[in-house]
């Protein structure tokens, strides 16, 4: 009986493995049309992308092609999931084979299918393109699509009445700068996003009675975003004349001449005059350097200002003088609130059933000028006894937007930043919609899901990630992105996006169905969206949510649920086999959920703060997979399987407990299989425990050159050597975090003579018999911190020459009873921070010493009863904080007598602290005069430090 089944086995096997082999071998053809196919529709959507919104047929031709696009994606991904299944061997293989290929012959007839259907879609768009003459203007912009998307001062004049809130001081500030002793040519860029009011703060600056009798000589030019040149030039030599008081020259032809000519003409104008040019509304360098050739230094104080919404415009500009650029920020809250109530109650005060609505309306105008002024004129033809109609517009800012005439200048400016972005800038701003309002977006996890949605181009000569962050630094010098968070040593840690950009954002992701969001009940999903985020709990969309076969990624957020039973297969019933993305951060999952491995085109796969103890041995089964994001679960162990994922860029899995004070044992590690430096394609690999093998993984770790960021934990000293050895062969390396096997036990790192050169950041965290001697040849080493290290010698000695250190943290490092800061030490030093050291009596810093330093931060040194000694030279000084000091140090810090009051009365803020009942009291030491007695008052509760994170 057996035999016969085995017999049948083989030859239905065979009989399908021929047919199978005839249908690859046509579907293979069509495939290769369906690519080439698909790269010259897209090559159409960059060219047309940038021109949809100026003609409305245009608009619903370029929907109906991206869906087709869409289309085609799908089908070739369907096609590379069908060669995607590990048979194995034996009996029981081969009946998997058999059904392996029965499924594979039933999903490639659809996918020919498909093709074919695709096909004829495509002949019809085809038709519709001749049709409607589209080609032209795909292919060109007329004067008409061009005055469309200019908009010059008709938008500022609607910040006129807006001039009386905030601007007093911003135009002082202006006008000193132009006031500047300087007879050399100087520009001042006014840098800012679209409805900040720039070009209403120059046209007053511009206007001033001073400012006009300092320059005889001046013009007012509005570039905007699509000028010609030469009618640009022809303007600013007709302004100029016209302020001389001359008619131009019947004998100058200035309509005849070329750009060359005018710029030579307007040379001649200026060369003897200080003038003023003012720019409004430059948008790239190229235009500025066009410009720029016609306005000559002459040595008369001459001044050009400018204003742009993008920061390397501005840098630039000024000409190597950074002191010249002007940031303008977004107007205060209480700014905000008094221009508010000026436009929406004509100068009246608010109603009190109004103001929590009214408060709640402002904030998503984040300062915005033009927004609240915009936005005002809305709510200024409401009833104010008609609540539910200022809700409205407080629940729906986005519909209002859309819909509502009034606003549609607003829309426009702040759409403008959008249209202008690069067609390849344009998807990576648009995913931005994915995430909630409030949310800040963390750098990492933005690169890492950029890459996995395959929207970074590759450079030679950089990596992915690298290319990803140059994105995200034209995103913020364009002004459509803002820091949010940043590290001391000027890395941007995470991104906010302003409440109304984002709205327009989600409008433009829902129209092209690039992403939805998913928040509340009632909430509809557009049923081709390809990328979906569910905010808060999954129960709003359970009964919603029938298909997802089309969706590519899916982020879950703040998902209050506990998840005792994987809801992903109950939400999508029909699967989500083309899925590429899936981040559950934060969700309530003890188990692995095992449907997340048939998502086998899965590049990005984040489990983080999850309770998930073990990763099953079929995550073999993603072999797309990049991103493996297990940081702060409890997972300690990987299992061997992890080898067969070639494609792995991150492979984060630790977690650390943050307490009162660092704590040696508060950070986690995880066990790897032997053989995982043969991942070549990690870019970062923390943190490893290394006592687990006989120090073979510390030798092997050499080979992955790639790495960009290593973390090392249990460091046993034996293997200290070879760690050495392997860590100078990462020439690669920024990042290096090294923990000892126990608090007391030796990290001995002295072997490395050759250190990686681009290093940024070092931890070492255990004893160290001596400072490596290579620390100090670090020239491009930014953060330092070293733990429990027990130094004989005062490590300041080797430090202080790193040019670039800006943050530099001491926990139990020195023994000593002094540290010297000498003059000319630490050049770039921002951030000190110096803990427990229980010998320390005396810290001295001579005049030069740390000239930079904001932050000096002072904890548990029980000997040290007075502040440092020449303090008061750090004149940049802007925070003094101690924690857990003795009494005898608060006691001199009193400005009632206290010995050192007078030394610190320089800094802003000065803080101490206890440790009291699980939480910081923090008390601020206050002038003279504004608190009786004490000199101090308790001014936060702090439940725990975060000083000492890495």
């Amino acid at each position: 009986m057996a035999e016969s089944v085995v017999s049948f086995l083989v030859d239905r096997l065979t009989t399908l493995v021929e047919e199978e082999a005839k249908l690859l071998s046509g579907i293979r053809e069509q495939v290769q049309d369906l690519v080439d196919e698909l790269e010259r529709i897209k090559a159409f959507l960059r060219v047309a992308d940038a021109k949809e919104d100026s003609d409305p047929q245009l608009k619903v031709w370029v929907k109906q092609v991206r869906d087709v696009a869409h289309e085609m994606e799908d089908a070739l991904d369907k096609f590379r999931l069908s060669h995607s299944h590990d048979h194995g061997r034996g009996f029981h293989a081969s009946l998997h084979k058999l059904s392996c290929i029965i499924k594979k012959w039933k999903a490639r007839h659809q996918i020919a299918a498909d093709i074919q259907r695709i096909n004829t879609k495509v002949h019809s768009l085809s038709e519709g393109h001749e049709r409607y003459n589209f080609l032209d203007q795909a292919g060109s912009i007329s004067a008409r699509q061009i005055q469309h998307l200019k908009f010059g001062q008709g938008d500022a004049l609607l910040l006129e009445e807006a001039d009386l809130v905030a601007i007093g001081e911003r135009k002082k500030q202006l006008i000193d700068m132009l006031m500047k002793d300087d007879s050399g040519r100087q520009v001042v860029p006014v840098v800012g996003m679209g409805g900040l009011g720039k070009t209403t703060v120059v046209k007053h600056v511009y206007e001033d009675p001073i400012v006009q009798k300092r320059f005889k000589v001046h013009a007012w030019i509005t570039v905007s975003r699509s000028f010609s040149l030469n009618q640009l030039l022809r303007h600013m030599i007709n302004k100029i004349f016209k302020v001389i008081r001359k008619p131009v020259p019947e004998d100058e032809k200035i309509e005849d001449m070329d750009a060359n000519q005018l710029r030579k003409k307007i040379k001649k104008m200026l060369q003897n005059s200080r003038y003023l040019i003012v720019l409004d509304d430059l948008w790239h360098i190229p235009d500025w350097e066009a410009i720029n050739h016609a306005m000559p230094n002459n040595n008369h104080g001459s001044r050009v200002m400018l204003t742009t919404r993008h920061a390397y415009v501005a840098s630039a500009s000024c000409l190597g003088n950074p002191d010249m650029l002007y940031h303008l920020e977004p107007l205060s809250p209480e700014d905000s609130w008094t221009l508010f109530c000026r436009k929406t109650f004509q100068g009246n005060s608010c109603l009190p059933n109004l103001e929590e609505l009214c408060r709640s309306i402002l904030r998503k105008c984040g300062g915005l000028p033009l927004a609240i002024v915009a936005i005002s004129a809305v709510l200024a033809l409401k009833d104010e006894r008609n609540v539910d109609e200022w809700a409205a517009v407080s629940g729906s800012i986005g519909a209002e937007i859309d819909e509502n005439d009034q606003l549609d200048s607003m829309k426009k400016l702040l759409y403008l930043s959008y249209s202008d972005l690069p067609y390849h800038l344009k998807s990576c701003f648009l995913y931005l919609s994915i995430f909630p309002d409030l949310y800040q977006i963390e750098h990492m996890r933005l690169i890492r899901l950029w890459l996995a949605e395959g929207f970074v181009i590759g450079k030679e000569g950089m990596t992915p990630e690298e290319v990803a962050g140059s994105y995200l630094r034209e995103l913020l010098d364009r002004s459509l992105i803002q820091a949010a968070e940043t590290a001391t040593d000027g890395r941007v840690r995470s991104y906010r996006i302003h409440d109304l950009l984002r709205e327009i954002v989600i409008s433009k992701s829902r129209e092209q169905n690039f992403a939805a969001i998913e928040k509340e009940q009632g909430t509809m999903v557009p049923d081709k969206v390809r990328r979906l985020s569910i905010v808060n709990t999954m129960q709003n969309v359970q009964k919603k949510t029938t298909s997802g076969s089309q969706l590519r990624s899916l982020l879950i957020f703040g998902a209050e649920d506990s998840f005792t039973d994987f809801p992903i297969p109950k939400l999508f019933p029909t699967g989500l086999q083309l899925l590429t993305v899936l981040d559950l951060e934060g969700a309530h999952l003890e188990i692995f959920p095992r449907e997340v491995v048939k998502l086998l085109l899965l590049k990005y796969l984040s489990l983080r703060n999850s309770k998930v103890k073990e990763i099953p041995s079929s995550i073999k089964k993603l072999q797309y997979l990049e991103t493996l994001d297990l940081k702060h679960s409890h997972v300690v162990e990987l299992p061997a399987e992890i080898m067969n994922l070639k494609r792995l860029r991150h492979l984060l899995v630790y977690r650390y407990e943050v307490e009162s004070y660092a704590r040696f044992n508060a950070r986690k590690g995880v066990k790897v299989p032997a053989g995982i430096c043969g991942l070549q394609s990690l870019q970062k690999l923390c943190f490893i425990e290394a006592n687990q093998d006989n120090g073979t993984l510390m030798a092997e770790l050499g080979r992955m050159n790639q790495l960009r960021r290593l973390g090392i934990y249990k460091l046993r000293t034996e293997d200290g050597v070879t760690l050495s050895s392997s860590v100078q062969k990462m020439t690669m390396l920024r990042s290096f975090s090294v923990f000892s096997e126990e608090k007391d036990k030796i990290i001995d790192l002295s072997h490395i003579s050759c250190p990686p050169p681009l290093l940024r950041r070092l931890y070492l965290a255990g004893r160290l018999q001596s400072l490596p001697h290579w620390i100090s040849s670090l020239q491009n080493l930014v953060r330092l911190f070293l733990k429990w290290s027990w130094l004989k010698e005062d490590p300041i000695v080797h430090l202080q020459g790193l040019p670039n250190l800006v943050h530099l943290e001491l926990l139990q490092v020195y023994d000593g009873e002094s540290l010297h800061f000498e003059a000319g030490g630490f050049p770039s030093l921002k951030l000190l921070g110096i803990d427990k050291l229980d010998e320390l009596q005396s810290v001295t810093i001579e005049e030069g010493a740390m000239p930079c330093l904001e932050k000096l931060i002072i904890q548990r040194c029980k000997l040290l009863k007075r502040v440092p000694s020449g303090i008061e030279h750090l004149t940049n000084l802007k925070l003094l904080e101690f924690f857990d000091m003795p009494d005898e140090l608060f006691m001199s810090l009193q400005p009632d007598g206290g010995e050192d009051h007078l030394k610190v009365a320089h800094v802003p803020a000065v803080y101490y602290s206890y440790w009291r009942g699980g939480g910081w009291d923090v008390y601020s030491l206050v002038n003279e005069g504004e608190s009786s007695n004490s000199g101090a008052s308790v001014v936060r509760r702090l439940e725990r430090n975060v000083l000492w994170k890495v």
